[in-house]
């Protein structure tokens, strides 16, 4: 009698992959060893996967759509986020493994469908195209990823991780009412390039595709500034 396919294979081969990865990193995580720890063979594992790569993918992906499923059904940009956080929380391998390298290929071009929606509802409040808010909504990530790396990393137990949670949830309104009463928006550093382009899978890219004479230019302000506010030889 020819042997049945295991359904539930694949999940326990990405679950194996997360707590290995948990346990050390790229050095724990073989082919070898997720096979093993997932209860099968060497062979069968890569009967179904290429190589590591392919099974770092595989959970990434799985993970995506398992936090966008978690944000989605939500009304509101703040609701949006607390999601966000609540699931990285109940989800720690999975999430840190999933930006580990977020900004290369090959993960730089698969589907960021959480970002997307995210960018979305801020256009929602603010206006205007959601590509438009890319660097709005890099503020925004970069405040739920920082608090949710300081709580993971951090050991971070109640009632401080309540405090943090929260902090970081009006964080982000006061970044979003601020952004909505600026009518003129300017921000620090060069121009957005051209080479930088996040949350749409193939095209997605970050590349030196930028005016160098901006950078330049740039830089030399920077350098003037510091330069004009150097003290005195007496401190004044």
């Amino acid at each position: 009698m020819p042997r049945q396919p295991d359904p539930q294979l694949e999940q326990r081969i990405l679950d194996a992959a997360c707590r290995l990865w948990s346990r050390g990193g790229q050095k724990t995580l073989t082919m070898r060893g997720v096979a093993k720890a997932a209860g099968t063979t060497t062979p069968t594992l890569y009967e179904r996967y290429h190589d590591r790569d392919d099974i770092l993918s595989a959970v990434r992906l799985r993970t995506r759509a398992e936090l966008f499923a978690a944000v989605n059904n939500t009304r509101s940009l703040q609701q949006a986020c607390e999601r966000y956080l609540e699931f990285a929380l109940a989800h720690r391998h999975t999430y840190e493994m999933l930006f580990d390298g977020f900004a290369q290929p090959p993960s730089l071009h698969e589907p960021w469908p959480t970002f997307n929606l995210l960018r979305h509802r801020v256009s929602q409040r603010l206006g205007g195209n959601p590509r438009s808010h890319t660097r709005l909504m890099l503020s925004l990530w970069a405040l739920m990823h920082g608090t949710v790396m300081l709580l993971i990393r951090g050991g971070v137990s109640e009632p401080l991780l309540t405090q943090m949670f929260y902090a970081c949830l009006d964080g982000v309104e006061a970044v979003v009412q601020h952004s909505a009463r600026s009518k003129t928006k300017r921000f620090s550093g060069p121009k957005w390039p051209r080479g930088l382009v996040l949350g749409e899978g193939a095209n997605s890219k970050v590349t030196d595709g930028f005016d160098r004479n901006v950078a330049r230019n740039y830089a030399a302000k920077k350098a003037g500034s510091r330069a004009r506010v150097q003290p005195t030889r007496n401190g004044m």
